[in-house]
């Protein structure tokens, strides 16, 4: 690991240190690299803002935020994203992380594709959000200098086809629980890998819950009764 890019380091603690080596024997290297990406771009994003923000707990929910992709919850119907922070909290309990610690990260975790509430809550929980956005979809590409992006990518590079290769890793991720991206952006994802893939409709879902059905029933025997 290299120690700084553009006045950023990688927090120099056990816990990072445990978390580095944990995500490392879980996940690929796109995956990886990705992650720590994350963790430079938001922690970037909190020091241009002068948020107060944990850099250790920063580290950890940005390293933790895609493990719900990987083939260990093959079978798992949450999503991903919870997945993710269940792992997060579990790893951080093991290490005798505070209570209101993991839930910070649990939250950051959990909360990272749902856009329009984390940057409204505490400063990591936002910073996993923003990191991520930048480097998947390059939200806010031009408020990062050039040297501030070319040093991030040299040190972790995001290798060539990564936008088809995120995509691929999310879809693998989601499959076999296409129900649990409901709500999400990610069910583009399930759209644009497979063509017999079907979005749930809210509308659809508001006109033909129980709710509806019984209103219609009760309707006909009404005007039957009249």
């Amino acid at each position: 690991m290299i120690e700084k890019i553009e006045g950023i380091a990688i927090p120099d603690s056990l816990l990072a240190r445990q978390v580095t080596e944990f995500i490392r024997d879980t996940e690929n290297d796109l995956l990886f690299n990705h992650s720590v990406r994350v963790y430079f771009w938001g922690a970037m994003v909190g020091n241009r803002k002068r948020m107060n923000f944990d850099p250790e707990l920063l580290y950890a929910a940005c390293m933790f935020h895609d493990v719900g992709l990987t083939e260990h919850y093959g079978d798992s119907q949450l999503r991903f994203e919870v997945d993710g922070a269940n792992a997060a909290a579990e790893f951080l309990r093991s290490c005798g992380i505070a209570a209101g610690d993991v839930e910070v990260v649990w939250n950051a975790v959990a909360l990272h594709t749902t856009p329009g509430i984390p940057e409204f809550m505490g400063a990591e929980i936002a910073l996993v959000q923003a990191g991520a956005g930048m480097d998947v979809v390059g939200r806010g590409f031009d408020d990062f200098s050039p040297s501030e992006r070319e040093g991030v990518a040299a040190a972790f590079p995001r290798e060539e086809g990564f936008a088809e290769g995120i995509i691929d890793a999310f879809y693998q991720g989601m499959r076999h629980r296409p129900q649990s991206t409901f709500g999400t952006f990610n069910d583009d994802v399930l759209a644009f890998k497979d063509p017999t893939f079907e979005r749930v409709d809210i509308c659809k879902a508001i006109f033909s819950s129980r709710w509806s059905v019984n209103a219609h029933q009760c309707g006909k025997q009404c005007n039957h009764g009249h």
